[in-house]
């Protein structure tokens, strides 16, 4: 005689559990990006990662030495990400250059404001003072473009060469990084304000770098 089974305590017909991918250093620096997109910097913990992924927090240590190393990772695929929208640039003219890759700075940090954020926890090294060892190589990858075009728009005899490149170049990303970050505080701004907003900067900024008469 068939037996009727009730079908919430009955574990014979209960699915296998789906083996859990093998983690990597990758994988649990991708969900560590995924939590700052979604959840912002400051929630993020081992522990909540470790949880996205069906393990305990000290599971990650094989992969991470700890929760600076796990923002490092996150850091380190933003600014790649970065550079390869740099690599898509297609200006030639020194100036023209610049600019483009000012917007695309300013675009990617509108587009990814937590992650923004936690890049710049790790500076570029520069030939400006002593090292914190924190500085990150792809972070000095970015800011080499910008020198780049510093350098060849000072050959071309568009902007001041009295003064160091290096200096320059800072200026420039000190201006361009401060209009993104201006940018990234939620003012009420259109499209079309924050545009005519960009273009005002850079072409101050262009101006004050042109050499004097």
């Amino acid at each position: 005689m068939n037996q009727m089974v009730d079908s919430r305590t009955d574990t014979r017909t209960a699915p296998a559990d789906v083996p859990r991918e093998p983690l990597t250093r990758e994988s649990v620096v991708g969900a560590a990006r995924a939590h700052i997109v979604e959840r912002g910097l400051e929630s993020i913990s081992l522990r909540q990662i470790g949880a996205s992924l069906g393990v305990t927090a000290p599971a990650l240590y094989a992969y991470v030495t700890d929760k600076r190393d796990l923002l490092r990772g996150v850091a380190e695929s933003a600014f790649q990400e970065l550079l390869t929208r740099f690599d898509a640039v297609r200006e030639t003219e020194p100036l023209t250059r610049m600019r483009a890759l000012s917007r695309v700075y300013i675009t990617f940090a509108l587009e990814n404001p937590e992650l923004f954020r936690t890049m710049f926890l790790f500076p570029p090294e520069l030939a400006l003072g002593d090292t914190t060892g924190q500085e990150l190589p792809l972070a000095t990858q970015a800011f080499n473009y910008a020198i780049d075009a510093l350098t060849a728009a000072q050959a071309a005899g568009l902007v001041r060469d009295d003064v160091d490149p290096l200096i320059v170049t800072f200026t420039n990303w000190t201006v361009t990084h401060g209009l993104a970050t201006v940018l990234n505080l939620g003012f009420a701004f259109d499209a079309a304000t924050r545009d005519l907003l960009v273009e005002s900067t850079l072409d101050t900024l262009i101006a004050g770098l042109r050499p004097p008469d």
